[in-house]
């Protein structure tokens, strides 16, 4: 069987999975009570997690960032995720709600940009080889082009929030390794799968850094809890984290990346 080159980011994501940056005691104290923007994709809006309040977005009351900022109440709250985004939409439509005064942001995205939703699609519905060959498109995308334009967002975020504590939050495994998968993907296809999520999380955590920002890695708030485990908090239908996966790994993680106030 002919390995994805995907593979060969394994080692990098292994170096960058635990990245987080820490922030100086003036943000240290206001992320949690001033003013906090969302930013994102579908895995930040909670495209399906069910309960929206913007069908549009699929902005769900049971995402991490609604829930986080249902639990510590900050001065003000924007939402501004949406499904289906990639970087040129935030830089569009979304980062214009950052500003001088916002505190803390979090930020999803680079999914979609790598070609997210068809190369699922390709792994799902066509052979083995079709799958590899889209995720070997996506790999050459995320390892080409993504750093240049994380680095231009994540440079713009800094620049229209120059005083908030960034965090990045990336992307879980979306299939248990090995074993059978009753109705679902091959175990060649799961770990091919999973090895083009290492390499994502790795390009986004290794930006991330770069620029000064956490990184809230999803991999392990969701291990154990992947598709084809017994309890999943991913959904095999739209291969998007529950509401219950927002809940007990998205929080979380973003929680632990957000210094104490």
């Amino acid at each position: 069987m002919r390995i994805p080159r995907v593979l060969t980011a394994t080692m990098l994501a292994v170096g960058l999975a635990g990245i987080s940056v820490p922030v100086s005691a003036a943000t240290s104290t206001t992320a949690a009570a001033g003013q906090y923007v969302a930013l994102g994709d579908s895995y930040a809006s909670g495209t399906g997690a069910g309960d929206y309040s913007d069908t549009a977005c699929t902005r769900s009351r049971n995402a991490y960032p609604q829930l986080w900022a249902d639990a510590n109440a900050p001065g003000s709250f924007t939402f501004a995720a949406c499904g289906g985004a990639k970087i040129p939409d935030v830089l569009a439509d979304q980062v214009e709600h950052l500003g001088s005064g916002t505190t803390l942001v979090s930020l999803s995205i680079g999914g979609n940009d790598s070609g997210f939703a068809s190369t699922m699609l390709s792994c799902k519905y066509s052979t083995l080889s079709a799958c590899e060959r889209a995720l070997d498109t996506a790999a050459e995308y995320v390892r080409d082009e993504l750093p240049g334009e994380l680095d231009q967002l994540y440079a713009t975020v800094r620049d229209r929030a120059p005083g908030a504590h960034v965090v990045v939050v990336g992307y879980p495994h979306l299939y248990k390794e090995g074993g059978l998968c009753l109705g679902g993907l091959s175990s060649a296809k799961r770990t091919a799968v999973n090895k083009g999520s290492d390499l994502l999380n790795a390009t986004i955590a290794g930006r991330a850094a770069a620029a000064g920002f956490a990184f809230a890695d999803g991999r392990p708030a969701f291990a154990g809890h992947e598709i084809c485990t017994s309890d999943p908090w991913i959904s095999d239908s739209n291969v998007h984290p529950t509401a219950e996966g927002h809940e007990k790994a998205y929080l979380p993680a973003l929680e632990a990346a957000v210094p104490a106030g």
